[in-house]
C-alpha cells in the first residue's frame, strides 16, 4: 500500500485544515504575495536553460502559501494579480479569456469562500513544473458544513509568467451568489 504524505512538507505553510498558520506567519505571506505579483513580467518568459522547470516549480512552491493567505483573508487584489492579462480560465460557467469576463463571477466565488466563520482549507495540493493541482473545501465554522468544494489546476510559470492558464470544477451547496455585505469584504485592484 502506498503510503500517504502530507502534501505541505517542505512548504512554508501549511493549509490542509483550518488553524495551522500562526498569524505573524500570515502577515509575512500577504506581504510577500504582494511582491511575487510584482514580479510578473509582460511577455510570457520562455522556458530555457536558465528558467528551467524545476526553477519554475521551486517558484510555484513559494507562492502556493501566498495565495492560500490571499484567499483566506479576501485580497481580491493579489489573486486577481496572479493571472496573467490574456489568462484561460475554464470551469463549468466558462470558459472565460482575458481578466474581464470571470471577473463578476469569481467575485461572488472569492465573497463566499472568504466569508467570516467560513475557512477554506486546501487539503491536497500537487506541484509538477508549471503544474499546480489541488483540491479545496469550505467548512463552515458553526454547522461544520462543507458550503462549497472543488479541484484547480493552474498552469502557472513561475512568479514572472504568472498563472496563464486555469481549470476548475467547483461546487457550491449553500449559495452561489454572495451577498452585497460580503462583496464589500473582498478587496479590489
Amino acid at each position: 500500500m502506498i503510503k500517504r504524505v502530507n502534501y505541505y512538507q517542505n512548504l512554508e505553510a501549511d493549509y490542509s485544515r483550518p488553524g495551522l498558520v500562526p498569524e505573524d506567519l500570515k502577515a509575512k505571506l500577504i506581504a510577500k504575495g504582494e511582491e511575487i505579483v510584482k514580479q510578473m513580467e509582460a511577455e510570457l518568459p520562455p522556458i530555457d536553460d536558465e528558467y528551467t522547470l524545476e526553477v519554475i516549480e521551486k517558484e510555484n512552491k513559494e507562492w502556493w502559501p501566498t495565495h492560500c493567505e490571499a484567499l483566506r483573508q479576501g485580497r481580491g487584489d493579489i489573486l486577481t494579480g496572479e493571472y496573467r492579462s490574456d489568462l484561460i480560465y475554464f470551469c463549468q460557467d466558462g470558459p472565460y479569456r482575458g481578466l474581464e469576463q470571470q471577473k463578476e463571477r469569481e467575485q461572488h466565488w472569492w465573497a463566499l469562500i472568504a466569508q467570516p466563520g467560513v475557512t477554506m482549507c486546501w487539503p491536497i495540493v500537487m506541484f509538477w513544473g508549471e503544474h499546480t493541482f489541488f483540491e479545496w473545501k469550505c467548512v463552515d465554522e458553526e454547522t461544520n458544513e462543507t458550503i462549497a468544494k472543488g479541484n484547480v489546476t493552474w498552469v502557472r510559470r513561475g512568479n514572472r509568467g504568472g498563472c496563464y492558464l486555469k481549470t476548475e470544477q467547483l461546487t457550491f451547496y449553500r449559495d452561489v451568489f454572495a451577498p452585497d455585505e460580503l462583496l464589500k469584504l473582498i478587496t479590489t485592484a
